[in-house]
């Protein structure tokens, strides 16, 4: 199984040709198993350019298969100290949300 994060989401949707895109849809035309987590959800949807498009992206990734974490409060420590371990060694982090979506995975 496979979790699809939020950048290879946008650039689907985007018809944005890259490396991850043809492995995507390389797993859509295999039927391998994918999905996304309620942040990943989250994400996109923050991003809609419209009332409409909120509701298609809503409706679409709805159905889509989803990952929680199956032990909530070690996977959250867990993406904590990820987090601190990376800004320790001088890596920065986009957001914390990614060292959470790293450990779902």
């Amino acid at each position: 199984m496979f979790l699809v994060d939020t950048s290879v989401w946008i650039d689907y949707f985007n018809q944005t040709h890259t490396s991850a895109i043809a492995k995507f849809e390389d797993l859509l035309t295999q039927g391998y198993p994918f999905g996304i987590t309620g942040v990943i959800y989250q994400e996109i949807l923050q991003g809609a350019g419209s009332p409409a498009g909120f509701t298609r992206l809503q409706t679409y990734l709805g159905t889509q298969r989803f990952y929680y974490p199956r032990d909530p409060i070690s996977t959250y420590s867990a993406a904590a100290l990820l987090y601190n371990q990376c800004r320790r060694a001088s890596i920065t982090i986009r957001s914390s949300i990614d060292c959470l979506i790293a450990q779902v995975a």
